[in-house]
């Protein structure tokens, strides 16, 4: 039997997984009696802990929220996780949290065990990440909270916008859901002025609060929050776009084709248009490339003619090949005419 602190250690372990807990179940894994089980839920609660206790075939006891926030016990795994988390929110994309997060990870590293705290050390110490090409905006944490409670609590909400080129205009959306993609973060809305659904970055958002009635959540455009946004936000950012046909069944380039690079549409069986684009013709011709199929190219010129550049330079890249007169010749190393 274990000692009365341990024992209630053990229990309130128990009680942080998200279940309700028979009071049979719990004393037969802490190898108590129920009346045993009773008395330690009193003084959990003494100290601080709501523990609900549920009756029925559902039922038991199960630690719920309350005016303050206790101390957790966290396993090895979690408390790891935890400082990893900590760290990389306070390196992160959201404005305001950082000192915070530091604190809270300083705290912890405190009370880790030594096996535990060399462990996360090493993760620290030996992995580096590779910053961004072009470092995302700062987001505030408080914005961020606000966005995701009315979208929990589904109520309009009014704010100033503004565009790439710093122009503001005002927008009535019923907010859905706020999604993260690499340092950015954008809201996912139905526009009501607009009558069509819209995507926003969250660091041009100037809410106007209180927000405004509730309203009855729409199903998610296209069906996938985060592919949405990924195949909106790249068409945006496209300088070149083009539609290609490619002889291939549809889910075939689907397969190879991420969401933020372009759409694929059926035509038949054995063809299909693919919808994409990119900043330049280098990566355009790139996407197109990596597609392992043949595919047909009419448009639009500058691509056409980036692709027939390619192709002469690939065909005089390769062994033994020859070019009209005058040209080059490529036969496995370098030769000057």
């Amino acid at each position: 039997m274990l000692e009365t602190s341990a024992r209630l250690l053990r229990l309130l372990s128990l009680l942080q997984t998200p279940r309700a807990w028979p009071g049979s179940e719990l004393a037969e894994r802490l190898g108590v009696s129920g009346r045993t089980v009773r008395n330690d839920i009193d003084r959990l609660r003494e100290l601080g802990y709501p523990v609900l206790a549920a009756r029925g075939a559902t039922g038991g006891y199960r630690l719920t929220a309350g005016t303050a926030m206790p101390p957790l016990l966290l396993a090895d795994d979690e408390a790891v996780a935890v400082a990893i988390g900590l760290r990389t929110v306070a390196e992160g994309a959201i404005a305001g949290v950082e000192e915070t997060s530091l604190q809270a990870l300083a705290k912890l590293q405190q009370v880790l065990p030594s096996r535990l705290r060399r462990r996360v050390d090493a993760l620290r110490t030996y992995t580096v990440p590779v910053p961004a090409d072009r470092p995302g905006p700062k987001v505030d944490a408080d914005l961020l909270t606000t966005l995701t409670s009315v979208c929990r609590d589904c109520e309009r909400l009014r704010f100033d916008y503004r565009d790439h080129g710093g122009a503001s205009t005002r927008r009535v959306v019923e907010p859905h859901r706020v999604v993260n993609w690499g340092q950015r973060w954008y809201l996912v809305a139905w526009d009501v002025e607009r009558d069509d659904w819209r995507t926003f970055r969250v660091d041009r958002i100037d809410p106007r609060l209180p927000a405004g009635p509730r309203f009855t959540p729409r199903p998610a455009p296209d069906g996938d929050v985060a592919a949405y946004v990924s195949r909106r936000v790249s068409a945006a950012a496209w300088r070149h776009r083009a539609r290609v046909t490619v002889h291939a069944p549809a889910q075939a380039v689907a397969e190879r084709i991420n969401p933020a690079v372009g759409v694929v549409e059926a035509i038949d069986a054995t063809t299909c248009v693919l919808d994409t684009g990119a900043d330049s013709l280098e990566t355009l011709a790139v996407h197109l490339g990596m597609l392992g199929h043949d595919f047909d190219v009419t448009e639009p010129p500058e691509l056409v003619a980036h692709l027939r550049a390619l192709a002469a330079r690939y065909g005089r890249s390769t062994p033994g090949a020859t070019d009209r007169p005058g040209s080059r010749t490529r036969t496995g190393t370098a030769a000057d005419t």
